[in-house]
């Protein structure tokens, strides 16, 4: 057999990896704490639940969806409205996505051609580089360093580089690195994109999940915005719909359009009980959206001061449902700490270099156990003694 050779830009990813390893240990009967995948554990709210499920009993909804329904582009548009302040036509700026990881994975195709140049940032979740190599782009990393706050420097970004980039992906508040973007950067962003003829991409899937007062927008609020790209916006970890796989692609319309036109050759639309739930989600009663923001502000810092305590010096994040983490010392690099850390207290984190280079030294941690599951993995750290190495 002979496969496609665009397969060999993609090895096992590390989930793939650390599911392995947490399976062998469970299978011996060994306790574990997963923190590696963000999968969330607070189940959406009531209100959403039964409109999924009376949506379901309907014999009608079985049909293909073919495209979004009305009802949920209006929802959505009004939801930008209240929420946002961002007014969009529900026709030609919403397309609806399978979540956030199939609009990832697809969006570069109708962008960019074989060997075309996309800006994604270092470290990154994932998708984001994979997508356009799955379209068969060359990727240039901006570099996201500590010392700036985890914010891009678009001044880095050699001339010739911005002037053959067609894509640029980023997003804030930031999967690894848990901040927020301040308002200036999102204005450089775009004068940056518009120099240079670049379509933005800004996932915004953790707009809700900033602790500390904060507050956070929409890319989309600033002028210009909507002419040099598009915003994607999931309802996983704010509502609890992650496996009903639910995001948005809000925006510019050529942009839009075009990726209507690809999903239309590529899938039937979404599930049409899910298109009902998701309107439901974002017209209803938003107590629910508070509630989860509150639990996860609670895990983060039962998780952060309590490694703390214990001689893991680890800040609280800004937002997000993850915590990003150097490694401590005593420890060459991320992957074999995590499989240390594994081995010696069943507490599995990710290594920081699964997202990318400059990820390296660091491991993310996500806030997706109760707050039980958390303290208990803090004292199996402690009892462990595997911070004791700096010291060895």
């Amino acid at each position: 057999m002979e496969f496609a050779k665009r397969m060999d830009r993609f090895g096992e990813g590390v989930f793939s990896m650390l599911a392995q390893m947490k399976d062998t240990k469970k299978k011996a009967g060994e306790p574990v704490v997963d923190l590696s995948i963000g999968a969330p554990n607070i189940p959406p709210a009531p209100h959403i639940l039964k409109a999924l499920s009376e949506a379901c009993l309907a014999p009608e909804n079985y049909v293909y969806a073919i495209s979004d329904q009305g009802e949920l582009l209006k929802a959505v548009a009004a939801w930008y409205e209240r929420r946002y302040g961002v007014t969009l036509d529900p026709e030609t700026e919403i397309c609806s996505l399978l979540g956030s990881q199939e609009g990832l994975s697809h969006i570069a195709l109708t962008i960019v051609d074989e060997g075309d140049t996309v800006l994604v940032p270092d470290p990154c979740y994932p998708v984001f580089a994979d997508g356009p190599s799955l379209a068969g782009a060359k990727l240039f990393y901006m570099p996201q360093r500590r010392e700036r706050q985890y914010l891009i420097d678009l001044r880095e970004i050699p001339q010739e580089v911005a002037r053959r980039a067609k894509l640029m992906i980023v997003s804030y508040p930031n999967n690894p690195t848990a901040v927020l973007a301040p308002d200036s950067f999102y204005e450089e962003l775009i004068d940056f994109a518009r120099q240079y003829g670049i379509i933005v991409l800004h996932d915004n899937a953790y707009s809700e999940l900033v602790f500390d007062q904060r507050s956070c927008g929409s890319f989309l609020r600033f002028p210009g915005a909507r002419e040099v790209g598009v915003e994607f916006n999931s309802l996983s970890k704010t509502y609890g719909l992650a496996g009903a796989r639910v995001g948005f692609c809000l925006g510019n319309r050529e942009v839009v359009s075009r990726l209507k036109t690809l999903k239309s050759n590529m899938d039937y639309g979404m599930f049409l009980p899910i298109q009902k739930a998701a309107a439901a989600a974002i017209s209803g009663d938003q107590s629910c959206v508070a509630a989860t923001r509150a639990a996860y502000e609670k895990r983060r810092d039962l998780l952060c001061d309590g490694l703390s305590s214990i001689g893991w010096e680890v800040e609280r994040p800004q937002g997000t449902m993850f915590v990003w983490a150097r490694i401590p010392e005593g420890f060459s690099d991320s992957l074999s700490f995590v499989k240390e850390l594994f081995e010696k207290t069943g507490v599995l984190v990710t290594p920081g270099s699964a997202f990318g280079p400059s990820g390296e030294g660091h491991v993310r941690m996500a806030l997706v156990q109760d707050e039980e599951e958390i303290r208990a993995a803090v004292g199996r750290i402690r009892e462990s003694g595997i911070l004791e190495k700096k010291n060895a």
